[in-house]
């Protein structure tokens, strides 16, 4: 069966699924297969619980006429996902980075959603596997399109493009993230800015913070909008204050760091002609989730929970927010950070080193990681559960407590412990 056939068989319900424990009513499930699993297996269960049809790439498993065989299910996918992105005809804007790339995609949304109808990645759904089923969530009624795309190692990021094939792009920043697989910083720079590359070929724009050096030089020769000149940082104690035309916008979100991802949000906005009113209004809405820069009260302590990633860019932006913060007794609670390569242990006693500089009165470590690390001021256990052990949070009143690790090491759930 050919794309486009399969594609008429899509459009009437502009359904898909790939995981029969949420399989929706006429769905079409695609059986794709990982290291652990294969989706091939599941086709007839897909049916039994809803779908209409299900596709596999396994002759055997072809046992009934809405069994549909294809030569790959990923790459079906990914070209139907493509086919209906030329369909649709909306415009398509993709974002990557370094930081922020989850948050500053969510802030888009929730002020382009003011004026259009959007659709956008669902989490951080942003890989060879994300992309395609974010551009199938969107139907005839979607009128702008937000995707998200993450990268470990380069051509990852010029492949996503060529199947969302975006008409705007934005990098939020470079910094030390999956060094094992890209390398070094040079590595991902040049991995993220693929996302330029491909604007550039398709006559595409870019939105541009014209405070990163990097993102001015390597966007060069694209159409460029950069940052609106009207917006400035008021403070972050600790939520993001800033201004835009001569009003003040009052962020639910917390750190210096996330004042460029606002920025943006806000520019793209104004880009799109929505009104400076209701930008404000949609920002000061938006209340982070997912573990990522939540504030939360826990026996007279603000925690700021941003448990969901880490790398040393991200890790040093945290301890640079939690320094700069009014409060008596500050905390760091740090969990190992992965994907690093060959500089792990290096990258991690970097961070050691800068937090014993800082005026930060208890610093705590969690994971292996750190704990090979040499420190004067940190206290370090070798595991979560050496941490719940030996640690009494209890013994913390009125104080600002970090709590950053990489997800791996779901620090999050330091919060029960209280």
């Amino acid at each position: 069966m050919t794309i486009s056939e399969i594609y008429k068989l899509y459009t009437q319900h502009y359904l898909v699924d790939t995981d029969t424990r949420n399989i929706r009513k006429n769905t079409i499930f695609f059986a794709l297969k990982g290291e652990n699993f294969n989706g091939n297996k599941f086709a007839e269960e897909a049916l039994k619980k809803g779908a209409s049809y299900a596709i596999v790439d396994e002759k055997k498993f072809q046992t009934n006429e809405r069994i549909i065989l294809v030569e790959d299910v990923l790459n079906c996918l990914q070209k139907l996902a493509n086919y209906h992105r030329k369909k649709l005809n909306i415009p398509i804007l993709s974002l990557t980075g370094s930081n922020g790339k989850t948050t500053t995609k969510e802030l888009i949304n929730v002020v382009l959603s003011k004026k259009f109808n959007t659709a956008a990645t669902k989490g951080n759904l942003n890989n060879h596997i994300g992309v395609p089923l974010t551009l199938l969530s969107m139907d005839n009624k979607t009128e702008f399109g937000i995707i998200e795309m993450g990268a470990n190692h380069k051509k990852e990021i010029a492949f996503l493009c060529t199947i969302a094939e975006p008409n705007y792009g934005y990098i939020t920043n470079f910094g030390k993230a999956h060094l094992e697989g890209f390398g070094s910083i040079e590595g991902v720079i040049e991995g993220k800015t693929e996302l330029y590359e491909f604007i550039k070929k398709t006559k595409g724009k870019v939105f541009v913070n014209p405070d990163d050096k990097t993102q001015i030089e390597k966007s060069s020769g694209i159409k460029t909008i950069l940052f609106d000149s009207t917006i400035n940082l008021i403070d972050a104690n600790p939520n993001v204050r800033l201004t835009f035309k001569k009003i003040d916008i009052s962020s639910q979100l917390i750190g210096i760091y996330n004042y460029p991802n606002i920025a943006a949000a806000i520019t793209i906005g104004h880009y799109f002609d929505i009104d400076k009113l209701v930008i404000k209004e949609a920002i000061e809405n938006y209340i982070p989730t997912n573990n990522r820069s939540q504030v939360i009260l826990k026996n007279g302590n603000n925690i700021i929970l941003d448990a969901y990633n880490a790398n040393p860019s991200s890790m040093k932006a945290a301890i640079d927010n939690l320094s700069s913060l009014n409060s008596n007794h500050k905390v760091a609670i740090l969990g190992d950070m992965f994907e690093l390569g060959k500089n792990t242990i290096k990258e991690h006693q970097a961070i050691i080193n800068y937090l014993e500089k800082t005026s930060i009165d208890n610093i705590i470590t969690v994971g292996e990681l750190f704990h090979k690390t040499n420190s004067v001021k940190a206290i370090q256990y070798t595991s979560f559960k050496d941490f719940e052990s030996n640690f009494n949070l209890n013994k913390l009143h009125n104080s600002t407590i970090l709590i950053k690790g990489s997800r791996g090491m779901k620090l999050e759930r330091i919060l029960d412990l209280f």
